[in-house]
């Protein structure tokens, strides 16, 4: 797989890395997220021993270590081929002695694969890095999946809490970072691509960008053990560690029980816990009217995760049949559903796009907010509202189409009423505004006499769109 991207996660490890004496740095994130690509670039040209952890017995990974530092460190006195490693103590004592002259990187990959069979490993690492401060140049890095065990390593009471320099978080590509893995596609064809199977590297890395979609899907979809119909059973089953019915809640939220009591009926159980898990691993999102704060009655959730979306909302429902051979039959009619199926991930890449401007400072200053806006009984839905101060009053408003051409002006019209609505009474917001007639915290008022900044997205054209509006398509979000 082609490594692309990763630039600023690499330059923090760069930084930690050149730091003198650094402490150990710590790198997790989901299954197939790229962290052993990562890691892997990281080391090369430096002096490194990495080792993977698979659930061995303690004397089983000890073996493995002691091969993986034999092959990375050859010439040395000690044969750990005929003497390998006892222990966990033995093991670090040696590569800190290999590490006494120049710096050595060992990297403990799928860390909570090796603490499952040796519990006390933290600990140990805890003793040594207190007794070999200044006295070695072994950079420690240890890395695993299991995010909830990671983000425990990290924790108050936990042995290795305040020794990690380095705390670095992975997450699937954005929209534009993915398009560095589908050069060979048209940035609509890359903006269909990423609506199907997110940001994940793997999943991107799949896709064949000298097929069209059809042969894609059949492929990668409509055969019996096809990788998105196993992918998607595998990140069911593997990906919340803890937490009741997973499952169950994310095939509720792919049904359309947004709520939480409709997620809580709908599994006859209390969702809280699974739903926090969901939240933490971003596979679900929880969303509310942007202009609101704190809770809120309209309080949803829905599944973050493009790829996952894609299996429940879509690819689950034919499974058994592909299972049982119906796939080519099968891809016609689930080439219809991808039109219905990709508006709400094209909306978000939308609105991620409008972050990265903001970042940028091409939507103005002070932006402190973008996300979504609905009414009372969902009105006025608009896809995106940018709010800007402390007052956070909105400073424009979006319209994402999946459509491959839209008439600007029909949009735009339709979108100046709904942000009129919201900008001179719509029950979300006119609380907050009732006091900023003149003057808002930050000094800015809201004059509802000027028209407000408008965004209208498509794929690929946006025809007579008013003067002073911002256009996006997918050229733009996937440059």
């Amino acid at each position: 797989m082609v490594f692309v991207n990763r630039t600023e996660e690499l330059a923090a490890l760069e930084t930690w890395w050149r730091s003198t004496d650094p402490r150990p740095a710590v790198v997790w994130g989901r299954r197939r997220v790229g962290k052993t690509a990562l890691l892997q670039r990281f080391a090369e040209g430096r002096r490194s021993v990495s080792h993977t952890g698979a659930g061995r017995a303690a004397a089983g990974e000890l073996a493995q270590l002691s091969r993986q530092a034999a092959a990375a460190l050859p010439g040395r006195i000690r044969d750990l081929a005929a003497r390998p490693y006892r222990d966990w103590d033995d093991a670090l004592d040696d590569l800190a002695a290999a590490a006494e002259q120049e710096p050595l990187l060992l990297i403990l990959d799928e860390f909570p694969e090796i603490v499952a069979t040796s519990p006390e490993l933290p600990g140990v690492l805890r003793a040594f890095l207190d007794r070999t401060a200044g006295r070695t140049r072994l950079r420690l890095l240890v890395c695993g999946s299991a995010v909830r065990h990671m983000t425990a390593l990290q924790e108050q009471r936990a042995p290795l809490y305040g020794r990690f320099d380095l705390s670095l978080s992975l997450h699937p590509f954005r929209p534009h970072e993915a398009a560095l893995m589908l050069p060979g596609l048209a940035p609509a064809d890359r903006a269909l691509v990423y609506g199907l199977v997110g940001g994940v590297p793997l999943y991107l890395s799949w896709w064949d960008q000298s097929a069209g979609v059809a042969d894609n899907l059949l492929r990668l979809a409509c055969r019996p053990g096809a990788p998105l119909l196993t992918e998607g059973q595998l990140v069911l089953a593997t990906e919340v560690e803890h937490g009741e019915y997973p499952a169950a809640v994310l095939h509720a939220i792919a049904e359309g029980r947004t709520q939480y009591n409709e997620i809580k009926n709908h599994i006859h159980a209390e969702p809280a816990r699974t739903l926090d898990r969901l939240v933490e691993l971003r596979l679900i999102e929880r969303l509310m009217p942007v202009t609101e704060t704190g809770r809120s009655r309209r309080r949803v959730y829905r599944i973050a995760d493009n790829f996952l979306a894609f299996y429940l909302g879509v690819l689950s429902r034919y499974r058994a049949e592909i299972e049982r051979g119906l796939g080519k039959s099968i891809l016609t009619v689930l080439i219809e559903s991808l039109d219905d199926h990709l508006g709400m991930p094209w909306e978000e890449a939308f609105r991620e796009h409008l972050r990265r401007l903001a970042v940028e400072g091409a939507l103005g200053k002070d932006i402190v907010s973008i996300g979504p806006y609905w009414g009372a009984g969902g009105q006025n839905e608009i896809d995106a509202v940018v709010l800007a101060g402390r007052s956070r009053r909105p400073v424009l408003f979006g319209e994402a189409k999946w459509a491959r051409s839209v008439d600007g002006r029909r949009i735009a019209d339709r979108l100046s009423k709904k942000a009129h609505a919201v900008r001179t009474g719509a029950p979300a917001i006119s609380d907050q505004l009732a006091d900023q007639g003149t003057a808002g915290p930050d000094g800015a008022g809201i004059d509802t006499s000027i028209p407000p900044r408008l965004a209208l997205c498509a794929r690929e054209e946006i025809r007579d769109a008013p003067p002073g509006c911002l256009t996006v398509t997918a050229a733009d979000i996937f440059d």
